[in-house]
């Protein structure tokens, strides 16, 4: 009976570890700052052994790439409203939201760090600036599908994601609703203006 009772929760005890190692982690770069915490710190905080998680994870780096990744995918997901201006607005939203809050800011900073950890470091923060790539390609490619022409993924990079990671990261002021609309306003205004000039007759 007991077995079969285990046989219906397949995962059960293995997403509550991850969970609880990924809590862990997150306040340790809350609390701490990437580079002054190791697996065995992870592990006592997340109440688990830490061969348990050289086990899943294999090191540091994997597991704080999995952390940053998760996080991204479940917090941010890419809204399809029917417009891109819409599309464009509700993302942004969503990642001041999501950046605004405690463990947030902690991913950012443990991105940044992560270009500092040598090889693998490098590999996890490729991974989660890839990851951001493909959400916004995603968007992208559905205004295209619309018949729409949407700015590329480095327009919304330089106008609309970098000014909000540079403004949490280093505390200069909330991400209001009113801040980032303009920031999704120049956006537009810059693309539509550029739309122009390219679609306007050279000659006479």
């Amino acid at each position: 009976m007991v077995e079969q009772q285990r046989a219906k929760r397949p995962g059960g005890r293995s997403a509550r570890v991850r969970a609880a190692v990924h809590q862990a982690v997150t306040e340790l770069i809350a609390e701490q700052g990437y580079g002054s915490f190791n697996v065995g710190d992870v592990a006592a905080r997340a109440g688990v052994a830490d061969t348990s998680v050289y086990r899943r994870w294999g090191n540091l780096e994997a597991l704080l790439m999995d952390v940053a990744i998760t996080w991204l995918t479940t917090t941010s997901p890419i809204p399809d409203t029917g417009s891109m201006a819409t599309d464009l607005r509700a993302y942004a939203a969503n990642v001041a939201r999501d950046i605004g809050g405690p463990d947030g800011l902690a991913v950012l900073r443990l991105v940044i760090a992560l270009s500092n950890a040598g090889e693998a470091g490098l590999r996890a923060r490729d991974a989660f600036l890839g990851e951001r790539g493909q959400q916004l390609q995603g968007m992208l490619d559905h205004a295209r599908e619309r018949g729409e022409h949407p700015p590329d993924g480095t327009e919304i990079l330089d106008h609309i994601l970098a000014p909000m990671y540079i403004r949490t990261l280093f505390g200069m002021g909330p991400l209001t609703p009113e801040y980032v609309d303009a920031l999704v306003d120049r956006l537009l205004a810059f693309h539509n203006n550029a739309t122009a000039d390219t679609e306007r007759p050279s000659g006479p």
